[in-house]
């Protein structure tokens, strides 16, 4: 009889166990299931929340922030007008546009008088001497093949150029080098010869041509430029003082033309440095001082390093003249441009103006943002490096920097520190 009572016991106590767990088992799984729940709604709840104000926080990251204004300059150049007593007759360029050249060099001539009809005969010449030589061969073939090379190459290049300055330059050299055959075979013909006769006919002619050319040269060295408006004596680097804001007005240039080709005149550039003049009226402009250097970014968008060279007051604006050693030969084309002057340019942690809130501590107004990191907000004090009217540049403040400014060690204890990819709030409250 105990032995039964013992075995019912006994199987009573083992058929709770199993109750006992399920019941936990529930419990546990109640407990996970709530968990989850707020996990998702906290989840939706911030999703909502970003989709209805996207731009709460932004990451913060490394960048530049600048000060620049928009402004009209007229290009100063050191130029020399190169004119002759015949510039009427028209010119033949012996160097090109934008060619650097060495003083005392040709860079162009005045055609005679009657060069037209001189080259005429020349050029009727120059046939008959042609077929002339296909019916002689009495002279070096090895020095007449050399130059009917060159004189393939060169014409079979005239057909990968467009520029018409090179494809001039390439056709007289052409006529120099059939010139030289035929003064070879002229040398090797004999006299009396037909061959002989025609070539020093032309010899003649080309004798009485280049007499009376006019060449001029250059008076120093410098850059070629057939671009010649008039304005090279005005707008020279000689005296500043000359300069003002009605003048520059007064000669009616547009901004960007383009400069037109001379006929008649060339001058030589001192392609190592040139100034550009403007009248602004902005804070910058009015405490901007001869010797400061800031960056000018010029029409094809090349932002080259500049020196203030002189600043007139007018009244309530100032005439500023900027000087540059970058870029000389690419502005030679203009008198008159549009570009922008960057006053500043700062590096660093940048932030929007509007994340920027400031709280008072005695005397001192101390600027700080608000980090969000895991959910949780943190002010943090920042000093303020360089701003221009939509962002700023800001870092940490030291410990010691903070106390001289009034704050203690308690107040100072487990402060945080921005770095580059943290959360900052657009608009702390």
């Amino acid at each position: 009889m105990k032995n039964n009572i013992k075995k019912v016991k006994t199987k009573a106590k083992q058929d709770t166990k199993p109750k006992k767990r399920r019941i936990l088992d529930k419990k546990s799984l109640i407990a996970i299931l709530i968990i989850l729940a707020f996990i998702i709604a906290f989840g939706i709840y911030k999703t909502i929340i970003f989709i209805q104000n996207p731009a709460d926080t932004f990451s913060l990251e490394q960048g530049n922030i600048y000060e620049e204004e928009r402004a009209i300059g007229y290009i100063i150049r050191e130029e020399t007008v190169l004119k002759g007593s015949n510039y009427k007759n028209g010119m033949e360029q012996k160097k090109s546009e934008g060619e650097r050249v060495a003083k005392g060099e040709a860079i162009f001539r005045y055609y005679s008088n009657g060069e037209e009809s001189l080259i005429k005969k020349i050029q009727d010449l120059d046939q008959k001497i042609e077929e002339a030589m296909e019916n002689e061969n009495q002279y070096p073939t090895s020095d007449i093949r050399a130059l009917e090379k060159q004189i393939e190459d060169k014409i079979a290049s005239l057909y990968k150029v467009n520029e018409m300055q090179t494809i001039l330059q390439t056709k007289k050299e052409i006529s120099d080098n059939i010139t030289k055959k035929a003064k070879i075979a002229g040398e090797y013909s004999p006299a009396g010869s037909y061959l002989k006769k025609l070539i020093d006919e032309r010899s003649s002619y080309e004798n009485q041509l280049n007499e009376g050319s006019e060449y001029l040269t250059a008076p120093i060295s410098g850059v070629v430029s057939y671009k010649v408006d008039g304005y090279e004596e005005a707008l020279n680097p000689k005296d500043f003082s000359n300069l003002s804001t009605d003048f520059l007005e007064s000669l009616n240039l547009k901004v960007g033309q383009v400069i037109a080709d001379s006929k008649e005149v060339a001058k030589i550039i001192n392609n190592f440095e040139c100034y550009i003049a403007c009248t602004l009226d902005s804070k910058q402009a009015k405490e901007a001082k001869v010797g400061d250097e800031v960056t000018l970014r010029l029409t094809n968008d090349v932002e080259v390093s500049s020196k203030i060279e002189y600043i007139s007051q007018e009244d309530d604006k100032v005439l500023i003249v900027f000087n540059i050693d970058k870029q000389v030969k690419e502005l030679i084309s203009y008198r008159k441009i549009s570009f922008d002057i960057i006053w500043w340019s700062f590096n660093g942690k940048k932030v929007p103006n509007e994340a920027i809130a400031y709280e008072q501590k005695g005397e001192n107004q101390i600027a700080y943002v608000i980090r969000t990191r895991a959910g949780y907000q943190n002010k943090i004090y920042v000093k303020i490096l360089k701003n221009n009217e939509k962002y700023t540049i800001i870092d940490n403040y030291t410990n010691t920097e903070l106390k001289e400014l009034g704050y203690t060690s308690e107040e100072l204890q487990g402060r945080g520190l921005l770095t580059i990819y943290d959360e900052i709030c657009r608009k702390p409250t």
